[in-house]
C-alpha cells in the first residue's frame, strides 16, 4: 500500500496539468491579514470611537500533511484545524490598539513522541503544526500572537508590542498552522518618494510551532541544533546570551527599472548578517518584462558567538560566511518563468537560527533550508501559470542542491546529503456563496544526490521521500 501511495505521488508531480510556481510558494496566509487593511483613515474623537471603528478579521484553518518516507522507515500524517480573531482599533490622535490569538486542535495522527524505529529519529515535520516543546498535546496549543500599541504618521508608522513581521532574516515562514510572532518596537518610514526604511529592536520571539514567548537567546537551539563544526553534537540549546536583534532595512527605487535593498541584522553577542540586493526590470513591447536580480549576504561572528565555551556556542568565535546568487526570469499577465542561483562559499557555514525564519535566498523552496551548510551550490527553475478568471493558480519548481559531503561537519551542520527537490503547487480562491474560502495542495518530493553511508539517520525526512500537503483558510 505505502509503495502504491508514493507512485501515485510521484504521477502527480510530472502529470499535473498547467503547472506553476509562485515567487513565494509557502503554504501562507492571505498577507493582509498582517496589516490591518480596511479601517477608517480618519481619527475618532474618543477611544470609544477608535473601538467601536475598529476592524475584527477571523481566520480557520484546516491542515492535512502526510510524509511517506523510503523503505522500513516511519511514514507520518497529521490533521490540524484552529482559527482565530484579531482586532485592531480606529485611530485615536494616531494612536492604534491590536491584538489577536490562535488556537489549534490535533483532530488525528501518527503518534509524534515515538521515534522511528530503525534510524532512532523523531518526526520533523508533522510535529512542526502543533506544539514541538509538547509532542503529546492535541488541544491546548493557543498563543496570543499580537498585541501592540501603533502610532502613525503620515505614511509611516512605529510598533511597539507583540507583531508580526516579514524580513528577510526574521519572517513568518508560516508553513505550518501559524507563524513566527515576535516582539519589540518596529518602525516604518515611508516618507521619502520611492524608499521604504524599515528597522527596530526585537527582543522576545515566538517561533512557529510553538506556544511560548522566548528571549532571544532562548530562541536559538529549540528546533534540532546539528551538530559542531568538529562533529560533535552542538549543545548551544539554552546556551546562547543575547540581549536582542536590532534590524534595519532600506528599500529604494533609483527609477522604475532598478530597486536596491539593503538590510542588516545586529543579533547582539551572537552575529552580523548584512544583505545587499539588487532587482532590476526591463519591459518589452509585448506587454512582458525581463526582470534580473542579484544578492550578496556577509556574516561575521560577534564576541564569543554566543557563549565563551566554543562547544556551547551558536556562531563560532571569528567565524564568518559569504553567499551570492542570481535571478533571471520573464513575465506577463498570466505566465512567469525564472532560473535561480544560489552559492554558499567553503569559508564558513551560513547560520541564521532557523526558529526565526525561512531562508532569503532566490533558491529557497518550502520544506527544506540551506541554512547550516558551506560550499554549497544550489540551481532551482521555476515556471507560474494563473488560470485567467478561474481563480486557480498553480505552480512547479524543480531544484538541485550540491551539498559538501555528510562527513565533512565543518560546512553541513545537519548531515544533509546532496539532494533534488521537486514542488507542485495548486491553490484556488472560491467565490460567490464560498467567497472567503481557499485551497491549497502542495506536493513535495526530495531525492537523494549524496553518499549516506547506508546510514538511516541521513535519509528519513531528508531525501528519497515524498510529502503532501492539504490547506483549506477560510478569512472573514
Amino acid at each position: 500500500m505505502k509503495n502504491f501511495i508514493y507512485r501515485i505521488l510521484l504521477l502527480l508531480f510530472f502529470l499535473m496539468p498547467g503547472i506553476v510556481l509562485a515567487q513565494h510558494q509557502e503554504v501562507s496566509e492571505r498577507p493582509e491579514m498582517y496589516k490591518g487593511k480596511g479601517l477608517d483613515s480618519t481619527d475618532s474623537k474618543s477611544v470609544l470611537g477608535a473601538f467601536k471603528g475598529g476592524k475584527v478579521q477571523g481566520h480557520f484553518r484546516y491542515f492535512n500533511m502526510i510524509t511517506l518516507n523510503e523503505k522500513d522507515l516511519s511514514d507520518y500524517y497529521a490533521n490540524a484545524v484552529g482559527g482565530g480573531l484579531r482586532f485592531e482599533t480606529a485611530k485615536f490622535h494616531n494612536f492604534q490598539f491590536g491584538i489577536s490569538g490562535f488556537y489549534i486542535f490535533n483532530i488525528g495522527s501518527s503518534d509524534l513522541t515515538i521515534p522511528d524505529s530503525q534510524s532512532g529519529q523523531y518526526n520533523r515535520y508533522e510535529i512542526g503544526l502543533f506544539d514541538i516543546e509538547d509532542p503529546s498535546n492535541m488541544k491546548d496549543i493557543d498563543r496570543l500572537e499580537e498585541l501592540y500599541l501603533k502610532y502613525n504618521y503620515k505614511k509611516s508608522f512605529l510598533t511597539f508590542g507583540r507583531q508580526l513581521l516579514n524580513t528577510p532574516f526574521i519572517n513568518l515562514q508560516d508553513g505550518r498552522m501559524r507563524p513566527t510572532g515576535v516582539e519589540g518596537l518596529w518602525a516604518e518610514i515611508n516618507e521619502i518618494k520611492g524608499t521604504k526604511i524599515e528597522g527596530g529592536w526585537l527582543q522576545s520571539i515566538s517561533p512557529r510551532s510553538t506556544t511560548k514567548w522566548f528571549n532571544v537567546g532562548e530562541t536559538i537551539g529549540i528546533y534540532s541544533s546539528g551538530l559542531n563544526p568538529d562533529g560533535t553534537p552542538s549543545l548551544y540549546s539554552g546556551q546562547v546570551h543575547s540581549k536582542g536583534v536590532a534590524l534595519i532595512g532600506i528599500t529604494t527605487k533609483l527609477n522604475k527599472n532598478i530597486k536596491l535593498l539593503g538590510w542588516n541584522m545586529l543579533t547582539e553577542n551572537v552575529f552580523n548578517s548584512a544583505m545587499l540586493q539588487t532587482d532590476l526590470s526591463f519591459p518589452l513591447k509585448d506587454n512582458s518584462t525581463l526582470m534580473a536580480s542579484a544578492q550578496l549576504i556577509k556574516q561575521d561572528a560577534v564576541n564569543n558567538g554566543g557563549n565563551s565555551d566554543q562547544s556551547k556556542t551558536y556562531f563560532p568565535k571569528g567565524g564568518n560566511s559569504l553567499s551570492f546568487g542570481s535571478r533571471f526570469a520573464w513575465k506577463n499577465k498570466d505566465w512567469e518563468a525564472s532560473i535561480n542561483y544560489n552559492r554558499i562559499t567553503a569559508q564558513g557555514r551560513y547560520l541564521v537560527p532557523r526558529e526565526w525564519g525561512r531562508d532569503p535566498f532566490f533558491t529557497f523552496l518550502p520544506r527544506e533550508r540551506n541554512e547550516g551548510f558551506g560550499d554549497l551550490d544550489a540551481v532551482m527553475a521555476k515556471l507560474n501559470y494563473n488560470f485567467p478568471k478561474s481563480g486557480f493558480k498553480t505552480s512547479v519548481a524543480a531544484g538541485y542542491y550540491h551539498l559538501p559531503d555528510t562527513k565533512n561537519y565543518a560546512l553541513n551542520k545537519y548531515g544533509m546529503p546532496s539532494y533534488t527537490q521537486i514542488n507542485t503547487d495548486i491553490r484556488y480562491t472560491f467565490t460567490n456563496t464560498l467567497k472567503g474560502l481557499e485551497a491549497q495542495l502542495l506536493l513535495v518530493a526530495k531525492l537523494n544526490n549524496g553518499e549516506t553511508y547506508g546510514n538511516s539517520k541521513l535519509i528519513i525526512n531528508k531525501v528519497n521521500m515524498v510529502q503532501s500537503n492539504f490547506v483549506l483558510n477560510f478569512h472573514f
